[in-house]
C-alpha cells in the first residue's frame, strides 16, 4: 500500500460505504475533506468531520501504518496538536493527543474496494509503458482530456512567467527590456538560446532605442555585442560593421560577450547566427515600441504581417562574412513565427495580463489555436495512442502532461489518472 494512494481516496472519498465507523466504533461522517498539504504539516487541513454527531474541524493525517505516526515523531511537532482524525491502511497502535485523548482512527483497508487497488495496480505496473495509462488513454472521455489540457495549457503558462518575472526584477519592470531578452533567446533557437541571451542581457535596452533608427548601427551593435566582429574578415561589410562597433563600443562603454559563444556548428544556413541577428535587428529598426503593438494585436495575421522582416542588404547574398551566396530574401518564415507566438509573445502577454489583475486568458487560448501543432517525438506518440493535435494549444499541453506528470508519476494528481482509478 502507498501512502498517495491513501491521500487519492481519502480527498476524492472513493469508499465503498458512507457509513464509516472508526477502529473503537464511532460513527464518522465526512463533511469536507479538507484542502491537501503538499508542504510539512497535516495532510489536510481545515477538515470537517462529524465524529458520533459531534462536528469537529480541524487537521487529517494519514499514514499505512498508525505506528508511523511515531516514526515520524508527530507527538512531539505542535504542528500535529489540531489533528483531528488519524486515516490508516492498517491500524497496529493507538495514538495518544499530549492531554492522553486518543485521537479517533479510521482505518480504510475496511472501506476501499477491490476494483480501486486492481485499478491502481495496473496503472502503475512497470511493464515499459511510455505513459502508465497508454491502455486506458484512448478509451477516456473526451470532454475529460479536454478539460484537463487546458488546465494544463494555463500551468505550462504560469511556469514560464516565473522566467518573465525574474526579467521583471532584473530590468526594472521595463516590458520592453523583457520582450528584448525573451525574442533573442527564441531567435537563438536551441543552440544558440544561451549565448544570444548573454548577448541581450550585456548591454542596457536604453541603447536599442538610441540606434534603432540607423538599420547599419544597430546591426553593428547585435553582431559586434554576439562576439562576431572579433576575428579579421577581407569583406568590406565586415570592416563597415566593425567601425561602426567600436565607435558604439566606446560611446556607450559596451563589452562584448566572449567570442565562441555563439555557434554556427549543426546549424541550417537559414538560422546561421549572423541572419538571425540581422533579421532581429530589422526588426527593431522597423517597429519601435514593439511590446506596445504585440499586446494591442490579435488575429494572427497580423503578428505575420509585423515579423515579415528580412535581413540587410548583404546577407541577401551571404551566410558568413566569408563566402558569397545565391541571393535570397532570407525573411523570417510564419513557421519561425509561431516558434515566437509559443515560446515568447502569448507567454508574455499572460503574464501582462495577469500584473493587471486579468483573469480572461480566452484570448490568447483562441490565439493558440490558430497556431499550426509542432511535431516532435512526444506529439507523435501521443498521436499514436488516438490522442491527435489539431493546433499548438494542444501540442502545449500535451508536452506539459508528459513532462510534468507522466514522466514524475503524478498519476494520483492527473485528471485521466484519477478517472482511471474512479472508473
Amino acid at each position: 500500500m502507498k501512502e498517495n494512494l491513501l491521500h487519492f481516496i481519502w480527498k476524492l472519498q472513493l469508499f465503498t460505504s458512507k457509513k464509516l465507523q472508526s477502529v473503537t466504533s464511532e460513527n464518522i461522517h465526512v463533511v469536507s475533506a479538507g484542502l491537501q498539504n503538499f508542504n510539512s504539516g497535516p495532510d489536510f487541513f481545515n477538515s470537517k468531520i462529524e465524529i458520533n454527531g459531534q462536528l469537529w474541524a480541524g487537521n487529517v493525517e494519514i499514514h499505512v501504518k498508525s505506528s508511523d505516526w511515531y516514526i515520524h515523531r508527530h507527538e512531539i511537532d505542535e504542528n500535529y496538536d489540531s489533528v483531528i482524525l488519524h486515516v490508516v491502511w492498517e491500524h497496529d497502535v493507538e495514538v495518544f493527543r499530549k492531554t492522553n485523548t486518543v485521537i479517533p482512527t479510521l482505518e480504510l483497508k475496511n472501506f476501499i474496494s477491490k476494483e480501486v487497488l486492481q485499478n491502481y495496480e495496473r496503472l502503475f505496473s512497470q511493464n515499459k509503458k511510455w505513459i502508465n495509462c497508454e491502455n486506458e488513454i484512448p478509451v477516456i472521455d473526451h470532454f475529460v482530456i479536454a478539460h484537463f489540457l487546458e488546465r494544463l495549457y494555463i500551468e505550462r503558462l504560469e511556469q514560464k512567467s516565473l522566467k518573465i518575472h525574474k526579467f521583471l526584477q532584473t530590468t526594472n519592470n521595463n516590458w520592453e527590456a523583457v520582450l528584448f531578452l525573451l525574442l533573442a533567446q527564441n531567435f537563438g533557437l536551441k543552440i544558440n538560446a544561451e549565448p544570444f541571451l548573454n548577448f541581450a542581457a550585456s548591454f542596457d535596452f536604453s541603447i536599442v532605442r538610441k540606434v534603432s533608427s540607423n538599420a547599419l548601427q544597430l546591426e553593428a551593435l547585435f553582431l559586434g555585442q554576439a562576439g562576431l566582429l572579433t576575428k579579421n574578415s577581407e569583406a568590406s561589410y565586415f570592416e563597415v560593421l566593425k567601425k561602426e562597433y567600436e565607435y558604439l563600443k566606446v560611446k556607450f562603454k559596451l563589452t562584448p560577450i566572449s567570442s565562441g559563444q555563439v555557434q554556427f556548428f549543426r546549424l541550417r544556413p537559414n538560422n546561421f547566427p549572423t541572419i538571425r541577428l540581422s533579421q532581429l535587428a530589422s526588426l527593431y529598426h522597423l517597429h519601435q515600441n514593439l511590446f506596445s503593438k504585440l499586446m494591442e494585436i490579435q488575429p494572427i495575421e497580423i503578428y505575420y504581417n509585423l515579423f515579415d522582416v528580412g535581413t540587410s542588404e548583404f546577407w541577401k547574398t551571404h551566410y558568413t562574412f566569408a563566402t558569397e551566396s545565391k541571393k535570397s530574401s532570407k525573411k523570417i518564415t510564419k513557421s519561425f513565427v509561431d516558434l515566437l507566438l509559443i515560446n515568447t509573445i502569448i507567454p508574455l502577454k499572460f503574464s501582462y495580463l495577469k500584473s493587471m489583475g486579468k483573469t480572461d486568458f480566452s484570448s490568447l487560448l483562441q490565439l493558440l489555436e490558430d497556431v499550426k501543432p509542432e511535431k516532435n517525438s512526444i506529439i507523435l506518440k501521443f498521436d499514436s495512442l488516438k490522442i491527435k493535435s489539431e493546433n499548438a494549444f494542444k501540442t502545449q499541453a500535451l508536452l506539459q502532461l508528459k513532462n510534468e506528470y507522466c514522466s514524475k508519476q503524478l498519476c494520483l494528481q492527473c485528471e485521466i489518472g484519477k478517472n482511471i482509478l474512479k472508473n
